[in-house]
């Protein structure tokens, strides 16, 4: 059996200043892989110094400080964004002309086309569904996933049929982790109102807390506080668009309830309160 010599010092013991030059390199390579390579001084120094304006084109300079760096003028503001939609006098007149708009009006989605699904239903119909988005497997038809199937059997539980339901979205092609705030600061709550103008439906439910924020305050009765954004679900209310108003219910978005057994039962309720009074 081999027993290890304890009588020999190891390197690290014989050679003890080796050991602390180690430590200085690794605490100096630790500070350049932080980026930080430069010597500090605790003396204040006017590193940008304004110009003289004793001496049109000269710039004032400090025997203490290092060259003066001329100021740059201040950036010019960012050009404002053009709103979702366009000009407003280009939008469709009529629900037929709609889907086709929503289809191809560039500025409703930066652009891009590829994976839009138009909406459905007739207008004025008893009911109209609106989701935030497209769901991920819709093609040609909006909510033909497991959503729409979801949806398919609680219409069926209330007594309606498909053709009695106009179904929408907020946005026109599936988009996770969109920028809601800033999507109504584009203006897309204007183009959600025009379309609500053109398919005229009695009822209106709204599923997902990110719709309610693109109506204008002035739009719902009554009026939403101002945390909608996270308030509880469900909201009662009423909104007023171009020519008509529709009774509105906010729920749970389709994924929760699809998730959420319990959530199901909940909206269940929500809707004999809310069909009762409607």
């Amino acid at each position: 059996m081999l027993r290890a010599d304890r009588s020999r010092p190891s390197p690290m013991q014989a050679h003890p200043q080796n050991a602390m030059l180690a430590d200085i390199h690794a605490a100096l390579d630790w500070w350049r892989e932080a980026g930080v390579d430069c010597d500090f001084d605790d003396a204040p120094r006017q590193w940008i110094v304004a110009p003289d304006p004793a001496v049109p084109g000269e710039i004032a300079e400090d025997p203490n400080s290092f060259p003066a760096v001329k100021l740059l003028p201040a950036a010019a503001a960012a050009p404002k964004r053009s709103l979702i939609g366009g000009d407003r006098a280009d939008w469709p007149a009529d629900l037929a002309g709609f889907g086709a708009w929503w289809l191809g009006e560039p500025s409703l989605d930066g652009g891009q086309l590829r994976g839009r699904v138009p909406p459905r239903g007739p207008a004025g119909a008893p009911l109209m569904v609106l989701v935030p988005a497209p769901e991920a497997e819709d093609g040609d038809m909006l909510l033909s996933g497991p959503q729409g199937r979801l949806l398919a059997a609680m219409l069926g539980a209330m007594g309606l049929r498909p053709e009695q339901v106009y179904f929408a979205s907020a946005l026109p092609r599936h988009t996770p982790m969109a920028d809601w705030p800033d999507l109504a600061a584009q203006g897309l709550g204007a183009v959600l109102r025009h379309h609500l103008a053109l398919a005229r439906p009695q009822r209106l439910i709204a599923f997902g807390r990110h719709i309610p924020p693109l109506f204008a305050a002035s739009s719902l009765e009554p009026p939403l506080p101002a945390h909608a954004p996270t308030q509880t679900i469900p909201v009662f209310s009423s909104i007023s668009h171009e020519g008509g108003s529709a009774a509105l219910l906010v729920a749970r978005d389709l994924g929760s309830l699809l998730e959420r057994p319990i959530a199901k039962g909940h909206f269940w309720q929500h809707w004999l309160e809310w069909s009762a009074d409607h």
